[in-house]
């Protein structure tokens, strides 16, 4: 298989755009309930005690796949097709004029974003640039209301499916054969790991924190070490307020006037030129 079959195979691998899916049986609560219904809770309580579960055929919308609008059962990244080929768009350019330093994403949920950027470096025959892979991989952080006004009221902290495991992402690095000394994990909360990483160079960074706090994190920290010619990629820009806001601010507050470019209803990147 030669290189760009292996990279547009490995998109929808990813992304689980090639096939559709189960998703587990999740019975409606309280008592009005159809026979059939309270036939399937019964027989799902017994199931779980066995850790078995009842699991419903479903055909995933493609556009909201290409979009990156669903979060999808077993797919390595909820991101979408079109983030994937911009991550590959940033590396080209990258690449093609020389722009110094490593690849960042911040927030990778279940890996599917940096194993794309190791695929890349492999079949590209690099070795000298580090992928940095930073999470908590306990979720998100409850939100500090107090010092962060646009964080308020968020609950993503609550959901359960959002914290994936050191060991999972690590796992799912390997099963790409993709997992070497050239990347490394930043484990726990932004605004204590981001500060004293030992990053020298970025030539991508690829924020994906949801909240403002998260965002600012990864601006303050990362974007001063943004190679000039490098990209920056803003995951969340047209899903939540708290993050464009964020942007906005920095940007505001230290100059920037690069031309913001959607990539799909909620991406968007610029370039550095300065």
């Amino acid at each position: 298989m030669n290189d760009t079959l292996y990279i547009n195979l490995l998109k929808k691998v990813l992304t689980d755009y090639h096939r559709n899916e189960f998703r587990v049986f999740n019975p409606i609560n309280g008592n009005n309930l159809n026979w059939r219904l309270k036939v399937l809770k019964q027989i799902d309580k017994i199931l779980n005690k066995k850790q078995y579960a009842i699991c419903k055929f479903t055909e995933y919308n493609k556009e909201d796949r290409l979009e990156g609008k669903d979060w999808p059962t077993y797919a390595d990244t909820m991101i979408g097709l079109k983030r994937l080929e911009n991550i590959e768009y940033c590396f080209n350019e990258v690449i093609k004029d020389n722009i110094p330093g490593d690849f960042i994403e911040t927030g990778v949920w279940r890996g599917g974003a940096t194993i794309f950027m190791k695929a890349l470096l492999k079949v590209s025959k690099i070795d000298n640039r580090t992928v940095w892979v930073a999470d908590s991989f306990e979720g998100l952080p409850k939100p500090n209301e107090e010092k962060y006004n646009e964080d308020k009221g968020d609950q993503l902290y609550t959901f359960k499916e959002l914290a994936i495991s050191l060991e999972t992402v690590q796992g799912n690095f390997r099963k790409y054969d993709l997992l070497d000394e050239n990347i490394k994990f930043l484990k726990g909360w932004f605004k204590d790991t981001l500060p004293t990483a030992p990053i020298n160079e970025l030539a991508i960074i690829r924020l994906d924190g949801d909240l403002y706090e998260s965002t600012m994190d990864g601006l303050i920290n990362l974007y001063p070490k943004l190679s000039k010619g490098g990209f920056i990629i803003i995951d969340d820009w047209g899903a939540l307020n708290s993050c464009k806001q964020a942007v906005l601010d920095y940007r505001t507050k230290n100059n920037i006037s690069e031309e913001i470019r959607p990539i799909d209803w909620s991406g968007v990147f610029w370039r550095k030129e300065n």
